[in-house]
């Protein structure tokens, strides 16, 4: 199975986030978070994070790259129950109970992107809004010669 870390390239996502998330922490799209968003949302930091962010489920902040790898179960239904829990806590879900088949759903939207692509692709993400809501479009760039252990640290597969 497959999904994606941040990736900290460089500092810049310092100066482009409210919450810039570490390199190293697992990654969805994110775009629930803007569903009701109009322009008038669209300012600052915030506007960066609307337009090229990636979501980290462990700390909330955000990532300008994210780089597919392999995850474990285990690791999988942490970070379901994580979200769930994130649900509750910052976007008002009733109960972990009622967030969980919803973090789930996040997670395998981002989980099926990344099978299609192999260990080390870098991804990006870039959000527009329109009549009918968010619109999201992917793109990515292939493994060069680095590896994403360059950069992230990975779980174990035993």
């Amino acid at each position: 199975m497959k999904l994606a870390r941040t990736l900290r390239l460089d500092i810049s996502d310092d100066n482009v986030f409210d919450v810039p998330a570490p390199s190293g922490e697992w990654a969805i799209s994110g775009g629930f978070e803007f569903s009701n968003w109009t322009e008038a949302d669209l300012k600052g930091k915030a506007r960066q994070a609307f337009s090229n962010g990636w979501y980290s489920i462990e700390s909330g902040g955000r990532a300008s790259f994210v780089g597919v790898c392999d995850i474990t179960e285990a690791e999988l239904e942490q970070l379901r129950k994580t979200l769930a829990q994130t649900f509750v806590n910052r976007y008002g879900a009733p109960d972990v109970d009622t967030a969980y088949p919803v973090a789930c759903e996040e997670i395998d939207q981002m989980r099926s992107m990344c099978e299609d692509f192999e260990d080390n692709t870098l991804l990006m993400v870039s959000r527009t809004l329109t009549g009918l809501g968010v619109e999201e479009t992917y793109r990515s760039r292939e493994p060069q010669e680095a590896s994403l252990e360059a950069f992230a640290v990975h779980g174990s597969v035993d």
